[in-house]
């Protein structure tokens, strides 16, 4: 069938057969995309791969997905080398070493969440700065994260980056932040969740980007307080996203460990493994005011019992799972606020937020089916008319 499509650009494969049944050289391939479900991966190869980066000349998007029980056969993988590539998504590429694409802009690297990760990621990120100085957009999942990698990184001297996502790394300090600090000089993302950063790490970021960063991730960092998040808030007038889920907890031992929404590419992430350090105090009181941000995430933040948000622009406000929220402590000043998330907390406060909520909106939008998310809970709709009884938040046991 391929051979009668020649000016093919983009291609998806799902079959472990399709890459030995079709050569590639004749087409001018400039995205491809390969999923791996349960065998897939047997047919792909570190020598496929090779014939891939030689068959593919025009190739400028490469995307390799595996799915967890999918075997991984790319154990030879050294490095990806191309002249044409420009943004590269590698799922679970545990032996890579040298990343040399001079015009890549955009590269992600999620390698597997176990202890025989074999890549030193000390000489991958020392080296982009050699093989890849165009990159802008630099996404790295692994629990081998550590100061000393993002140390790596700032001799690199990336300064043209704008996204930088490094998560998983409990071994990262307020250290690393340092190191990121002076080797980006205007990020507008900036992802450490599942790090161990602190309030004075928030701060250094703080200081480094107020006039860039618009989003700003930290969930899973139990080093920090309500102290860092609101100087976040305080201190970057762009930010229109944050997250700090699970980052407040009460009790690091009891806390159910489980997926969480990201939002590079929006996808979801697995977070199996999370930072157990100091335990945070019961009680805590987080005050959010901000002009422009949209997106507020405090999934799982079962220290905060009181919560006042005044933020005009707000649109969607995550507070699963944050148990001890009281409802006659909680305030809410946003008369944008489209969708509130309230899976697993108590039907109180659940019937707090439907009033606020309500209270705030002197029009409704029309009542749409509620949708459930990849995480269980179901969106806020506002009903059409104000009078109607219906149930506006669901939430789902």
């Amino acid at each position: 069938m391929l051979n009668y499509c020649k000016n093919i650009r983009a291609l998806l494969m799902t079959r472990q057969d399709c890459l030995s049944s079709v050569s590639l050289k004749a087409f001018h391939i400039q995205l491809l995309v390969m999923y791996g479900e349960i065998m897939i991966c047997t047919a792909v190869d570190a020598t496929m791969l090779s014939c891939l980066a030689f068959s593919c000349s025009s190739l400028e998007t490469l995307e390799i997905t595996m799915a967890d029980k999918a075997i991984n056969n790319m154990t030879g993988f050294k490095g990806v080398f191309s002249s044409q590539l420009i943004v590269a998504y590698l799922a679970r590429s545990d032996t890579v070493k040298v990343i040399s694409c001079p015009n890549m802009s955009e590269l992600s690297l999620c390698f597997t969440q176990q202890s025989t990760e074999c890549t030193d990621l000390v000489s991958l990120m020392d080296g982009l700065g050699r093989s890849c100085p165009n990159l802008r957009n630099l996404h790295i999942s692994s629990i081998q994260l550590s100061n000393e990698a993002v140390s790596a990184l700032e001799g690199a001297n990336l300064r043209g980056l704008c996204m930088l996502s490094l998560i998983l790394g409990s071994k990262m300090t307020d250290a690393a932040v340092a190191s990121i600090v002076r080797s980006c000089a205007s990020l507008e993302l900036l992802d450490l969740s599942g790090s161990s950063i602190s309030d004075s790490g928030v701060g250094m970021i703080c200081k480094a980007f107020p006039h860039t960063l618009s989003r700003l991730l930290l969930a899973l960092c139990p080093n920090i307080t309500t102290c860092g998040i609101q100087a976040a808030t305080a201190q970057l007038p762009l930010l229109q996203l944050m997250d700090c889920g699970m980052s407040l907890r009460s009790n690091l031992q009891n806390e159910k460990q489980g997926a969480y929404f990201g939002e590079i590419n929006g996808r979801i992430r697995l977070c199996p493994k999370l930072p157990t350090l100091k335990k945070q105090p019961m009680r805590q009181k987080l005050i959010i005011k901000h002009d422009n941000l949209k997106k507020l995430s405090l999934w799982g933040c079962s220290a905060i019992d009181a919560l006042y948000v005044k933020c005009p622009e707000l649109i969607d406000l995550n507070l699963n799972t944050c148990t001890n929220l009281h409802p006659e402590r909680l305030l809410l000043q946003c008369p944008n606020l489209k969708n509130v998330h309230a899976f697993g907390c108590q039907d109180m406060l659940i019937g707090a937020i439907k009033n606020q909520v309500l209270n705030e909106f002197a029009a409704a939008e029309p009542h749409l089916p509620c949708k459930r998310l990849a995480d269980g809970s179901k969106r806020v709709q506002l009903s059409q008319f104000p009078q109607e009884q219906a149930s506006i938040i669901s939430r789902i046991a």
